[in-house]
């Protein structure tokens, strides 16, 4: 069992003019009678398939902000699904307005270094998604160049399963563009967030067809949530990495010896406070400018 914690799916704030879509892990999605969409990034967070009871105070607005300044920086590469920031004045912020996309059935996960759901893989197999890899690799360490490693995308409470490239083409017809897009998101992110002292670990995107059948960047763009982000000051292969990202919240419920059965604990007041210090942190070191709630 898994999904959402303790008080089960939260109920989205009601916005005049809006109706509301759906719920997921963190984002709630409402249309107009426009046909628009508006999507709106809560302070939930989510971890080993679970929504936890606690949240985390700006999250959502540093996400929606992050990713913007992502969009932009990466739209020569890739459209994406922005319209507008001009959204109701209760999640100014945290929300913005986007066109409706058929969306891919996978998520594009891009990696340069060795770690999470990958490290496990390599540890079993010297492979990661069917990728033959050299021997020797640590946790953290960098591999010899960038990989695709896709995934099945799952309802919240299931688990995303890692698939090979070759699986993936079976059933997604434009694959090869998906990947190539990924790659070419990830590299140029990357290099960017070198300039800034930050080592981009993974990333993962999600990709829909818009209604001229264009393929579009829509969801989120390489935030704390969708990536990992080290510090390179302190990078070091052979164990967990110092982040700007929720792994500070995945360490501590390992160490809590929380099941991942159970519905999940509330987290402490000192691990919220430095989780949302960390995306700000996050935030910061790559825009070059403090978050502004």
């Amino acid at each position: 069992m898994s999904g959402f914690g303790l008080a089960g799916p939260p109920l989205a704030p009601t916005i005049a003019g809006w109706n509301h879509v759906r719920t997921g892990k963190v984002r709630d999605l409402y249309s107009n009678d426009s046909g628009q969409l508006l999507m709106v990034t809560s302070d939930r967070i989510s971890a080993f398939d679970w929504v936890l009871p606690t949240t985390i105070p700006t999250k959502g607005a540093v996400l929606t902000q992050l990713s913007l300044f992502w969009f932009e920086k990466l739209k020569e590469i890739v459209p994406n699904h922005i319209v507008s920031t001009d959204v109701p004045e209760e999640v100014r912020g945290r929300a913005v307005i986007v066109r409706p996309l058929t969306m891919s059935p996978i998520e594009c996960v891009a990696r340069g270094y060795l770690t999470g759901s990958g490290w496990s893989e390599y540890k079993m197999s010297k492979s990661v998604c069917g990728i033959a890899l050299p021997a020797g690799l640590l946790d953290g360490s960098q591999l010899p160049m960038d990989i695709f490693t896709p995934a099945t995308k799952a309802e919240v409470g299931d688990h995303d399963i890692n698939i090979s490239y070759e699986q993936a083409a079976e059933f997604v017809p434009e694959a090869k563009e998906l990947r190539d897009l990924t790659l070419a998101l990830y590299g140029a992110a990357a290099d960017f967030a070198k300039t800034r002292g930050i080592i981009l670990a993974d990333t993962k995107f999600e990709f829909g067809k818009d209604e001229n059948d264009v393929i579009t960047l829509g969801d989120e763009a390489l935030t704390p949530d969708s990536s990992r982000f080290w510090d390179a000051a302190t990078w070091k292969p052979g164990g967990t990495q110092p982040s700007f990202d929720k792994q500070f919240v995945r360490d501590y419920l390992v160490e809590s010896g929380w099941d991942r059965e159970s519905p999940p604990p509330q987290l402490p007041e000192d691990v919220v406070e430095k989780t949302a210090q960390r995306y700000r942190d996050a935030y910061l070191r790559l825009t070059g400018g403090p978050f502004k709630d």
